[in-house]
């Protein structure tokens, strides 16, 4: 049986026209802070380095060279996984604030999710994993104005009327039977 590599994403890069300016929305809003910065020794754009942990160097690395006439961005999202409400609250008003535009607030049953594109047009997802699964793709909407108990409330009653619907543990459980145990 042959095995299979399986590589854990590590970090991401992104091309940016403005890399101060990126450099303030991404450490403001997500509290990155630059581990690095240069030109490349091969790749010869600048680089700026982020993190929000001491054990990886870099989580997003912002390098100069997106053209002026790059009107459409190819990255999907760029996610950031958040462990409150209230976090996703900060980060929304916060982004707004730091010029990001086109907040969309989605309740995915297994997690609830603020979408908004950064000041070069990138999608940005903030996010807090619930005790759910239910299949994807799948959007509710979700109002983050309503108290914790009642969004919490909301998200489990809309995710027990789903027929796919099961606890994120008995899905991580399936996963692994799937994988072979590994």
């Amino acid at each position: 049986m042959t095995t299979v590599a399986k590589p854990v994403l590590s970090h991401f890069g992104l091309f940016v026209r403005d890399l101060d300016a990126m450099t303030k929305f991404y450490t403001s809003l997500f509290g990155l802070q630059i581990t690095d910065r240069g030109e490349g020794a091969v790749f010869r754009n600048q680089l700026v380095f982020l993190s929000s942990d001491p054990n990886a160097h870099h989580q997003l690395v912002l390098a100069s060279g997106r053209p002026p006439e790059a009107t459409f961005s190819t990255v999907m999202q760029l996610s950031f996984k958040v462990q409150e409400l209230e976090a996703l609250r900060r980060i929304r008003s916060d982004a707004l604030r730091l010029g990001a535009s086109n907040m969309r607030c989605i309740d995915h049953g297994a997690s609830l999710s603020i979408y908004f594109t950064d000041p070069e047009g990138n999608t940005v997802e903030s996010y807090l994993d619930t005790v759910y699964y239910i299949a994807q793709p799948h959007a509710d909407p979700l109002n983050l104005d309503l108290s914790d108990g009642e969004i919490l409330d909301e998200n489990e009653r809309r995710c027990r009327a789903d027929p796919s619907f099961k606890h994120a543990k008995q899905w991580q459980e399936d996963f692994v039977l799937r994988d072979g145990g590994a």
